[in-house]
């Protein structure tokens, strides 16, 4: 495995930037453009997750990257509801938002991974 020396090494924080690729490509079609308020908070949602992971890996302790993981964490599931509501509202089909979806919930499991294996060395 590869040494890990900037945030941008991260699997996690890679594919949190595709996430947030996508969502922005989303919130510039259809529906969505002219709703501001869920456009913003999808936004911020996803741009969180990847901020955080960045931000937690400039943090001095595991402990503190940690907690910044799971913000990330958190992020990702509000982001996956927020989807929800494009289905709901019927501002996509439900097979497009799926794919963003599917893409917030392999974020979560990568930064679980990295907390797993953060709490798993530090243990020893």
């Amino acid at each position: 495995m590869a040494k890990i020396e900037r945030f941008e090494d991260l699997k996690c924080w890679q594919e949190a930037r595709v996430l947030v690729k996508e969502v922005y490509l989303l919130c510039e079609k259809g529906k969505l453009v002219k709703d501001f308020d869920t456009r913003s908070q999808l936004r911020r949602a996803a741009l969180s997750v990847m901020n955080n992971i960045a931000e937690g890996f400039g943090k001095y302790s595991n402990k503190e990257l940690i907690r910044y993981l799971d913000v990330a964490n958190n992020s990702a599931s509000e982001a996956k509801s927020i989807l929800y509501v494009l289905i709901d509202l019927n501002y996509f089909p439900e097979a497009e938002v799926g794919k963003l979806q599917a893409k917030a919930e392999e974020v979560k499991s990568l930064c679980l991974a990295l907390i797993k294996y953060l709490v798993k060395r530090n243990q020893t």
